[in-house]
């Protein structure tokens, strides 16, 4: 019985083992050619996971040859354009690892050609597929805490990773914060509207560029989402989830980015006028979350789902470009020191 999807895995780098043992545990999925600019990667790929596949150096041989019908993108940043643009033209639908795009005029022809094309195109948000931060939204979307003003999330960790992000100019901005950024607007729904943001390289830092980052992000209904993170920064870190606060006018939930969140919100039947209201504790339904899988399998679960259903996936690119939006003017804010309005970068 022939696949009902054919995929062409395009890099073979080390995250490629991710996307690729999860094909293979599809038995509605074929693994058909593997693509890699060192072809010699694909090979050695291909032989160490037992596949029968063809191996390309270049994607359109490769569709041409297999009747792909689906494209993994787990290249390197700088190709996610061009793999996107040739994949949909060639008639395949694309799933990406993030980011969506390096640049707004390419995430938002990505988005423009996925209409065109009649294509999906959903991008790896993998930090969404989680029944922690799945109950946070719910607590937060069910009105426990009241209408929400400010959301916080600091993120601190000492990462010596060596290679190509110890040289990136804004290692923590273009490389990690995409995952916050899109967790925030996955707790509150909200709509980013501009940034002020300011980077810098704290002392004692392994890093060339800067690895530390402030923004505050004013949100659709006059929410305030504060990002504090850095990734140079010894003892005691945050989880890779970040730490959350927050902040509704009837209570305020944390979330450690470990354990289950919780709230406390103002207990009933207080006088009115008391100077610091008692708060009672509210723990959440921890089976709000119904997905089986987590982390990438989630995500490309939901994927996969999406296509079956025709609908667009939940981080389809259509909706991946908000959370890039927030990336790229946090980087444009910081180098020229002003806020920066995102109407103009979101315009299709």
């Amino acid at each position: 019985m022939a696949s009902k999807y054919k995929v062409v895995v395009a890099g073979c780098g080390g995250m490629s083992n991710v996307w690729i043992d999860y094909a293979m545990k599809r038995p509605d999925t074929e693994i058909v050619a593997l693509i890699d600019i060192q072809l010699e990667f694909a090979e050695k790929m291909r032989e160490r996971k037992g596949l029968k596949c063809g191996v390309f150096s270049d994607l359109q041989s490769a569709i041409e040859h297999t009747g792909a019908n689906l494209v993994f993108d787990v290249t390197i940043p700088s190709s996610h354009f061009h793999i996107s643009k040739s994949a949909m033209s060639l008639g395949c639908n694309v799933f990406s690892e993030k980011p969506l795009a390096e640049t707004m005029e390419h995430c938002n022809e990505i988005v423009r050609i996925a209409e065109e094309t009649g294509r999906t195109h959903a991008v790896m948000q993998n930090r969404r597929y989680d029944p922690r931060i799945r109950s946070l939204r719910q607590m937060v979307a069910s009105g426990q805490i009241g209408n929400v003003g400010f959301i916080g999330a600091d993120f601190f960790i000492g990462a010596h990773f060596g290679g190509f992000r110890d040289a990136m100019a804004s290692p923590l901005l273009l490389d990690m914060a995409i995952h916050t950024f899109d967790q925030a607007r996955l707790i509150t729904g909200a709509v980013p509207v501009s940034v002020y943001c300011h980077e810098f390289n704290p002392k004692g830092s392994w890093y060339a560029g800067n690895a530390a980052a402030i923004c505050i992000f004013e949100m659709s209904d006059g929410l305030v989402f504060n990002y504090r993170g850095s990734w140079c920064a010894e003892g005691a870190p945050t989880s890779w989830e970040a730490e959350w606060r927050i902040v509704g006018d009837r209570g305020t939930a944390i979330w450690d980015g470990l354990n289950p969140p919780y709230a406390e919100v103002v207990a009933p039947g207080q006088e009115e006028g008391q100077f610091i209201k008692d708060c009672i504790r509210i723990d959440p339904e921890m089976s709000a979350f119904e997905r089986r899988t987590t982390g990438h399998d989630g995500c490309l679960d939901e994927m996969f789902l999406a296509l079956e259903e025709s609908r667009p996936a939940e981080t389809d690119c259509r909706d991946n470009r908000y959370s890039m939006a927030m990336v790229l003017a946090a980087l444009e804010s910081a180098s020229s020191g002003r806020k920066v309005m995102l109407d103009t970068m979101l315009r299709l």
